[in-house]
């Protein structure tokens, strides 16, 4: 039998953390979209991003939205237990407006004490303020009864809306299924010349990977939320980064977002 020899753990070094920066991710259990957005526009040897997943059943309503919220806390508590985390985000751009941004930071905060919340429809908002627009488009993919909530939100936040256009749908995993030529052309729809910026809402749709094409066709800037949130949770892990297909956005400091 092969000898074997135990080292004590007191012999090995060993960093503060595993990695550098860790960023926590809440999904609808139906989410396509967010984790492949952050593996492009967030992870990297530096940062790790690290998802829970919290029950959701469509139709994509106010109401189903709202029934969220009694879930977060154990969602937050079971990414990397015991370990603290730069910031979690809750990825649903209309749930965030729904049950609210203070209410979303105490029940993720119930699971994980003292973290940094970014919410999409915030961020959003912080990412717009930033880029210096006060009146705005909004599209988005969901009913009406759906988007009033967020447009409500945008204009609590000061916001002047120049137009909302909603494309009807009820169910998160179809409008993961949007194709992105559909989502430029319905973008260029959506924006009057009159607007400053075009806001795309939904974690679900893949609007970030057409931002700089949208940009280009409309000639003014473009937020979406999975963009807005990578921005502002970037900025939460002080990083420094270079991604020029996501648009003028990430071409503004991050210290700007946090």
């Amino acid at each position: 039998m092969t000898a074997m020899r135990e080292l004590s753990p007191r012999a090995v070094s060993l960093d503060e953390r595993p990695i550098a920066r860790r960023v926590g991710l809440i999904l609808l259990s139906t989410d396509h979209t967010t984790e492949l957005d952050y593996a492009r526009l967030v992870a990297s040897d530096g940062i790790g991003v690290y998802a829970s997943r919290v029950e959701y059943a469509n139709p994509t309503t106010p109401e189903n939205l709202l029934a969220m919220r009694p879930r977060l806390a154990e969602a937050a508590a079971s990414i990397l237990p015991g370990s603290d985390l730069d910031a979690v985000c809750f990825s649903c751009s209309s749930a965030s407006a729904v049950i609210g941004d203070a209410a979303v930071t105490e029940a993720i905060r119930a699971g994980k004490p003292g973290v940094a919340v970014v919410t999409p429809a915030l961020a959003a908002a912080n990412a717009l303020t930033a880029l210096g627009a006060r009146r705005i488009a909004m599209l988005t993919p969901y009913l009406a009864e759906t988007t009033r909530p967020l447009a409500d939100y945008m204009e609590a936040k000061g916001f002047d809306l120049a137009g909302v256009t909603c494309l009807g749908f009820d169910d998160d995993r179809v409008m993961a299924r949007i194709t992105r030529a559909a989502l430029v052309d319905a973008a260029v729809a959506a924006m009057p010349a009159d607007a400053d910026a075009l806001f795309i809402s939904c974690t679900a749709l893949r609007a970030a990977l057409v931002v700089a094409e949208i940009e280009a066709r409309i000639g003014r800037p473009v937020v979406t939320s999975n963009q807005a949130t990578a921005w502002e949770c970037l900025a939460r892990c002080g990083a420094s980064v270079s991604h020029p297909e996501a648009g003028r956005l990430f071409s503004l400091p991050l210290h700007t977002a946090a």
